[in-house]
């Protein structure tokens, strides 16, 4: 399901309040590539549903007591992403939240079984040129740092998609207002959810609709 053939339903009772109780205490992961506006749609997004958002790289940088750049060079990124996994772990254990994911959270089977039990997974989809555009306002992208970052997301993306498209559900992020993207996140939340077209199969791993 995508935001491209679907808009907001506005039908009805509040789909937020629909949605909050259809999610039933899961919660609500958005999943893609760095710069895709995972924890600025994530806030907004929080905020219309009335739930707790976080955004699991600052939690990992809290839990480590550095920054990811340092934890990337101190530690390599098989250490970071040890952490990761736990991180979101016990923050999907925590309850109902809007959680922002890093971009290569769902590299790890573990994370995504974890997601698919315990959360509603939306990508947020995003061409490389606009990733490009917003990635290069920061300096803080260890991935990053190869002297070709055009390639380097390139690569990341074609590595990566094949795994994010089984998220639940695809919104498209692009150069648009945020309150458009958020409104299309809660279309399709409640066309999904409300309409029993988005599952969440433990035994399928992260996984969408068919």
């Amino acid at each position: 399901m995508t935001s491209e053939t679907v808009l907001p339903a506005n039908v009805g009772a509040s789909p937020e309040t629909a949605i909050v109780a259809a999610l039933a205490g899961r919660s609500l992961a958005l999943v893609g590539m760095m710069g895709a506006g995972k924890s600025t749609i994530g806030r907004r997004l929080a905020a219309r549903l009335g739930m707790r958002f976080v955004d699991a790289d600052a939690e990992i940088e809290l839990a480590a007591g550095m920054s990811i750049p340092e934890i990337f060079e101190t530690h390599g990124e098989p250490h970071f992403r040890d952490g990761e996994a736990r991180v979101i772990a016990r923050l999907l254990n925590g309850g109902p939240i809007v959680l922002a994911t890093g971009g290569g959270a769902v590299l790890r089977e573990e994370t995504r079984a974890r997601l698919c039990e315990r959360a509603v997974s939306i990508w947020l989809k995003a061409d490389a040129e606009v990733i490009l555009r917003r990635v290069r306002r920061r300096a803080d992208r260890p991935l990053l740092q190869t002297g070709d970052a055009a390639a380097t997301i390139e690569r990341l993306i074609a590595e990566r998609e094949p795994i994010y498209q089984l998220a639940n559900i695809t919104v498209v992020s692009r150069d648009a207002p945020y309150e458009r993207i958020v409104d299309e996140c809660i279309g399709l939340l409640h066309l999904g959810l409300c309409r029993g077209e988005v599952t969440a199969k433990p035994d399928e791993g992260f996984n969408t609709t068919q």
